[in-house]
């Protein structure tokens, strides 16, 4: 099937499910996650409308924002004005020492899960005098295997980055249960979305808190219908790899 075929069929659910849920499709935005994908697909979604892209490892972000940037500058007389919407999600695990270049190249910074790294973060964003746009990743399953902040600690932490004036937290991320039925990703979406919701009610976080990152190909429905506004989509695209990226690159 044609890519830009599973693109549009993709979009269509992310419809419906905002239709169910009697919310805007408008707010929810379409992170196609290339790490697996071929130049030459991701060039036919930007042909067809995409904008945002995420990638796992910090090295691929770099490349593909090289990539995409290149042929759309050498082929399109408008390519520098393309190539200025493209936003690139740093959507793995990430190391400090590989901080520096992702906020280079990342919109968003979505796995942000220690003190540590946002400080970190806060360094490198105070040497550029630039604010540092990050979620904050809580594991809502419980699961060793998942990164993020425990439930218990959420609130603490947020409160924690916060104080640290190059960081900009945005909203919060996280990921499910991995299971063959989307329904029992459900408890993790609403938990996400009640410390969400317990942030702004203590008004910890400021105007620019308004993202919730979950759902991927599996369970994007269902974390739309809870709230998400970023689904990180990949093997619903690109196939049945993309999303296994994330999962073993964390």
């Amino acid at each position: 099937m044609d890519i830009t075929v599973k693109l549009s069929q993709v979009q269509e659910r992310i419809r419906a499910a905002a239709n169910r849920a009697r919310r805007d499709p408008g707010d929810v935005t379409l992170i196609a996650v290339s790490k697996y994908a071929a130049l030459k697909q991701i060039q036919q979604l930007i042909t067809a409308g995409q904008r945002h892209f995420g990638e796992s490892r910090v090295q691929n972000l770099q490349t593909r924002n090289e990539e995409v940037r290149d042929w759309l500058t050498e082929t399109m007389a408008d390519g520098a004005e393309i190539n200025a919407q493209i936003k690139w999600h740093m959507i793995g695990h990430l190391q400090r020492n590989k901080a520096a270049a992702a906020i280079e190249t990342s919109e968003i910074i979505h796995s942000v899960d220690s003190l540590r790294l946002a400080e970190h973060l806060n360094d490198l964003g105070g040497r550029r005098e630039k604010s540092i746009p990050i979620l904050m990743e809580v594991n809502t399953s419980g699961e060793d295997s998942k990164q993020g902040v425990p439930i218990p600690a959420a609130i603490h932490m947020a409160e924690q980055f916060e104080t640290l004036a190059h960081l900009q937290v945005v909203g919060l991320m996280t990921m499910a249960r991995h299971s063959a039925n989307p329904e029992e990703a459900r408890e993790c979406f609403i938990t996400l979305r009640e410390i969400f919701n317990e942030l702004r009610f203590r008004k910890i976080c400021g105007p620019h808190f308004k993202h919730l990152s979950m759902g991927m190909s599996g369970d994007f429905e269902i974390a739309i219908e809870e709230g998400s506004t970023l689904v990180r989509i990949g093997s619903a695209i690109f196939g049945a790899h993309s999303e296994a990226a994330v999962e073993t690159g964390r």
